[in-house]
C-alpha cells in the first residue's frame, strides 16, 4: 500500500532498509536534530531488533519509508502513540539523506502522511515536538499546516509542540475533505 505524493512515495519499511536505518540512526548530526544520542549497538545487533520489529508490529506505532519518485531510500516517517480514544497521534520524520535536505522532500512525505491519516483513520489530531532551534523544521511543519502550540522540556531539551486538526486539514485541502465527505 504505498502512498505516492508528487516528489516522494511513503512504503511500508522492509528488511532492506536495515543497512540505511543503522547508518542514520549512528550519525551524530542526525542523532542530535533527533534529540538522541547515536546508536551504540553493532549492525548485526540492530539488524536483530530491526527484524523483531517489522515481524511484530505495534498498533500503536505506523511507520514508512520515504523514497524519492525513482525508489531510492531517503528517509523514514512514523505516526506513534495513537491514541484511537483521544483521536490523537504524534508523528516523526528523518530525511537522512543529506542530499536530499532543503528540496521539500520532507514536507512533501508529511504532506502525505497527513493525508493518509486524515482520509484513512479517525484520528483527528496529529502533534509533534521539535527542538526549539530546528527552524527548518519548523518552517517545513508550518507549510503542510501545523501550528505552534507550545513549548516543553524534554530530557533537557526545549521542543516547540505543534499540531494539526482534521478540520484546518480540509479547510486548507479542500479536494481532500470534499472526498472525505463523499465516502462517509
Amino acid at each position: 500500500m504505498p502512498l505516492e505524493g508528487s516528489k516522494v512515495v511513503l512504503r511500508q519499511k522492509r528488511l532492506s532498509d536495515a543497512r540505511n536505518d543503522f547508518m542514520w540512526s549512528t550519525d551524530e548530526e542526525l542523532s542530535r536534530l533527533d534529540a538522541s544520542r547515536p546508536l551504540s549497538l553493532t549492525f548485526c545487533e540492530a539488524q536483530v531488533l530491526y527484524e523483531d520489529e517489522l515481524t511484530f508490529p505495534q498498533s500503536r506505532k505506523q511507520r514508512f519509508a520515504i523514497e524519492t519518485r525513482s525508489g531510492l531510500h531517503i528517509g523514514n516517517c512514523m505516526v506513534y502513540d495513537i491514541n484511537k480514544f483521544k483521536g490523537e497521534a504524534e508523528l516523526g520524520i528523518m530525511i537522512g539523506d543529506r542530499r536530499f535536505w532543503g528540496k521539500a522532500y520532507g514536507t512533501g512525505a508529511v504532506r502525505l502522511l497527513l493525508e493518509h491519516i486524515f482520509s484513512e483513520t479517525k484520528l483527528n489530531r496529529v502533534y509533534l515536538h521539535t527542538l526549539d532551534w530546528n527552524i527548518r523544521a519548523q518552517k517545513s511543519f508550518e507549510k503542510v499546516g501545523f501550528v505552534a502550540k507550545g513549548n516543553v522540556r524534554k530530557n533537557g531539551h526545549n521542543f516547540l509542540t505543534m499540531e494539526i486538526s482534521r478540520e484546518r486539514w480540509q479547510q486548507l485541502t479542500p479536494e481532500v475533505g470534499r472526498e472525505m465527505v463523499q465516502a462517509s
